[in-house]
């Protein structure tokens, strides 16, 4: 089943890891309820490959922030589109927004991406 999945790469002060992890969980509820398929947030653990351009390196990381790589599946992407609209007008979203995000928004990579290969 060829699936569309949302990615993300996120740069993180270390010391806001634990407000992540409480609002990734949040977040998480909040976009299966809404339909998601699957709801992904990781923290970088091995990220320093020799011979590699690593995440850190690409995400322009200081010393003192590490990465996050994220992603949500979806049947398709019209179906992503129509869950995203939902989600962006919960209640829930606009008040977590309100607290503030752990990390500079401006640094968050994220695309819609079209499987080419799934098991």
């Amino acid at each position: 089943m060829a699936i569309y999945v949302d990615g993300f790469v996120i740069p993180i002060p270390k010391k806001n890891l634990a407000a992540y992890r409480k609002m990734a969980r949040a977040a998480c509820k909040i976009w299966m309820e809404h339909g998601a398929l699957e709801y992904h947030e990781c923290v970088g653990d091995d990220l320093k490959i020799p011979g590699m351009t690593s995440f850190l390196k690409g995400a322009k990381a200081k010393p003192s922030e590490t990465v996050m790589f994220s992603w949500v599946s979806y049947k398709s992407k019209a179906h992503r589109d129509r869950c995203n609209a939902k989600i962006m007008t919960d209640p829930r979203i606009k008040k977590m927004m309100e607290k503030g995000c752990p990390f500079d928004m401006k640094r968050m990579m994220y695309g819609g991406f079209k499987s080419i290969a799934d098991s």
